[in-house]
């Protein structure tokens, strides 16, 4: 007895169309990022060809496009001599403002988040939740306030007023808050505490390791606020030795405006905007090996 094979039916899909249109969509998507980066990259572009330009090419001649070479180092070396080397002591000092800001807000960040990631105690939820209202606030609004407060204790017009208040970063605490709880399991800090490790040494010895990635982050993040911070120190100082270079590049370019015959300021200030970005360039090439995550991945059994 024999059987007839039953006909396989004809199976159809749809797999074309859909290569189709998954392609389309990455072509989409690369354009849409390509324009992004373009976007965001044009100033930075405007700002290395204008650098390139004494003052009457800065006006006449394509603003995309370099003028002279020459005129880069021209410009270069007016900016470091111009008054003394003022711009030299503005770079230090925002050196200064930016290293202790950071390295101070990165430690009050990490044992705030520490602790409001670990410990319980009584008002935690209504301290973390004031804690998310403040980032909230912007800090322009908190620049007089603040002022008013400084003139009480005579620290304004120093350097103090300008890093006091940015040792307080809310959202790095709330970002080393969210690291610890995520990436710092309740046994590992057991397991060293049965082994006898106190408190602090369970921090700096097991916590601390662990939390590189989001002390590297808060630590970007605070020397960069810091570096680009204008109005605080606008407002705190009014002596030209202390100023950062925000406000001292805000100066000559008020000077450049106003002062007849100072129009030649206007190339030292595009030469100095470029300088000062580029310690932020090689601050982050340099530490963005550390941001990784994982660390703790295994460490259980």
């Amino acid at each position: 007895m024999t059987t007839a094979a039953a006909p396989v039916p004809a199976v159809t899909t749809d797999r074309a169309p859909r290569v189709k249109s998954s392609a389309r969509g990455r072509v989409t998507v690369n354009a849409v990022m390509v324009a992004m980066i373009l976007y965001f990259l044009m100033p930075f572009w405007w700002l290395v060809v204008a650098a390139t330009k004494n003052n009457d090419a800065l006006f006449s001649t394509a603003a995309l496009w370099f003028h002279s070479p020459g005129s880069f180092f021209d410009n270069l070396q007016q900016l470091f001599t111009y008054n003394g080397g003022e711009y030299l002591r503005w770079m230090g000092n925002t050196a200064i403002y930016a290293g202790i800001s950071g390295v101070g807000a990165t430690a009050v960040a990490t044992f705030a988040g520490y602790a409001f990631a670990k410990y319980r105690f009584p008002g935690r939820n209504l301290l973390f939740s004031s804690l998310l209202g403040a980032i909230m606030v912007p800090a322009t609004a908190l620049a007089i306030p603040t002022y008013l407060l400084l003139s009480k204790v005579a620290l304004t017009n120093t350097m103090w007023a300008v890093i006091l208040p940015s040792l307080l970063n809310p959202f790095g605490v709330y970002l080393v808050r969210v690291y610890v709880q995520e990436s710092l399991p309740d046994e590992l800090l057991e397991a060293a505490r049965v082994d006898g490790a106190g408190e602090m040494r369970v921090l700096f010895n097991v916590a601390l390791p662990t939390l590189k990635p989001a002390l590297v982050t808060v630590l970007l993040f605070s020397m960069v606020g810091t570096w680009n911070n204008f109005f605080l120190p606008l407002v705190m100082l009014n002596n030209d030795k202390l100023f950062p270079l925000t406000v001292g590049l805000q100066s000559w370019y008020q000077g450049a405006l106003i002062q007849s015959g100072a129009n030649a300021l206007f190339t030292l200030v595009i030469a100095g905007s470029l300088v000062a970005i580029l310690p932020l360039i090689v601050a982050f090439l340099l530490l963005q090996r550390y941001w990784r995550g994982g660390l703790t991945v295994g460490s259980l059994k």
